[in-house]
């Protein structure tokens, strides 16, 4: 009975043990809790991240919330609901030995991906019109390096007859940490550009080229931002004078980051 009891002593110090190495190893991962957003006017916003263990759980702003649904460490559903918990999109995804082969807007689009022996990703973006109908609208290739989406090329099937119509979009990194890399599964979504990589996008080049017969019209933009960084080289800080609102508009955004 007394060598029972000394058994049982050991396997609880054992499983404590585990517990304790564990629950180590979930505090050391740092994850994004908190962004606040200071437009040129001085309006803020501010963004709060729920999570469960690294599975993020809820992104939630002012004006919606978005939930999000894991299986077997990946992220399968992601709905967004406005603040009267209205519906305002679901999204799932669909993988196949661990890669991310179709994202589908309930009846709004869908996108295929091929995963390239290259490393390269083909894809293919259908919008669903009125009785499922699907149309194409366009296709393309991503580009991968070092854990970063380094490139984007992308071609309109949706033209008049006789126009092709090229975009493509590529990304200079810093060698820093972006905030969202170590939530599970997020670095899976191919749908999500830039902010699936490991490092914080500097420098946005996109360059649209339409071909109409002989004439060529090309145009190029580049989207800065900079960075402000803590001691274990996660932005703090991110300022750019060229920043995509919801509105479509551009502008100057200030956004803080919080641990």
């Amino acid at each position: 009975m007394k060598k029972t009891k000394n058994i049982f002593w050991v396997l609880s110090i054992f499983v404590l043990t585990l517990y304790s190495c564990s629950s180590d190893n979930d505090d050391s991962v740092k994850l994004l809790k908190k962004v606040v957003e200071t437009s040129e006017e001085g309006t803020s916003e501010t963004t709060l991240f729920t999570y469960n263990g690294t599975e993020i759980v809820r992104i939630e702003g002012a004006q919606k919330r978005t939930d999000f649904t894991y299986t077997d460490g990946l992220i399968t559903k992601i709905v967004t609901l406005s603040k009267t918990n209205q519906l305002l999109e679901t999204i799932e995804y669909s993988y196949l030995v661990g890669k991310l082969v179709e994202v589908e807007s309930l009846g709004n689009y869908r996108i295929n991906y091929i995963h390239n022996s290259d490393k390269t990703v083909s894809y293919q973006k259908f919008t669903i019109g009125s009785g499922n109908q699907e149309v194409k609208e366009f296709h393309g290739i991503l580009y991968f390096e070092n854990e970063n989406l380094i490139k984007e090329e992308r071609t309109l099937d949706n033209t008049a007859v006789g126009v092709t119509s090229n975009y493509s979009i590529s990304f200079d990194y810093d060698s820093n940490k972006n905030p969202l890399y170590n939530i599970l599964g997020y670095k899976k979504l191919l749908d999500h550009m830039e902010t699936i990589s490991s490092n914080n996008s500097l420098i946005n080049t996109v360059i649209a080229t339409t071909t109409n017969g002989d004439q060529v019209l090309s145009l190029a933009n580049f989207y800065k931002s900079s960075f402000q960084y803590d001691s274990e080289n996660y932005p703090t800080e991110q300022v750019s004078e060229t920043a995509l609102f919801a509105n479509g508009n551009r502008g100057y955004l200030k956004t803080e980051y919080f641990y």
